[in-house]
């Protein structure tokens, strides 16, 4: 895909405000470093950074990030503890396994993204993907039903990000 005018000033914006907001700093030299790497960089790439562009700064969008980290980060605590308290109680009966979900999500950005929740969370594992498939390991196989595991493993992290990428 040839990146026209328009998409090059686009991602040289994109990463102009990420540099603002990595570096916190209106220092000039800064200031300098950051539009000339902004500029230069998209020109380096020979596809596009994103193909949603600008797109994806939509209030929606960022409203459903900033709930999605919410409820990714609520689930990473309860995951965490979960484990803490096996970890710390050897006595306490586990049944691990690898569970089989089917999820929703169209794009492999949404797929993605739920792959690496479900790692990121303490517990699971993603092994593997396999169209609207995924194989997770599970530390205590609660049920290997499809629908109540994708229930179980999966909760709101699908449908949150389908309102983001999707």
């Amino acid at each position: 895909m040839k990146k026209g005018f328009s998409l090059y000033l686009q991602e040289s914006v994109i990463l102009f405000i990420l540099w603002l907001g990595l570096t916190s700093s209106l220092n000039i030299q800064e200031l300098t470093t950051g539009l000339v790497l902004s500029i230069i960089i998209p020109f380096l790439t020979p596809y596009p950074l994103s193909n949603m562009g600008l797109k994806w700064l939509s209030p929606k969008r960022i409203f459903g990030v900033v709930i999605y980290s919410l409820v990714f980060l609520k689930a990473l605590l309860i995951a965490n503890l979960d484990v803490a308290k096996r970890v710390l109680s050897p006595g306490l009966n586990i049944n691990p396994g690898i569970v089989k979900i089917k999820t929703n999500l169209q794009t492999d950005v949404g797929k993605m993204l739920l792959a690496n929740s479900i790692t990121l969370t303490p517990g699971t594992l993603t092994v593997d993907v396999e169209g609207e498939y995924f194989y997770i390991h599970w530390i205590d196989v609660e049920s290997k039903n499809i629908e109540e595991a994708t229930k179980m493993i999966v909760g709101n992290f699908e449908n949150l990000i389908k309102s983001i990428v999707e």
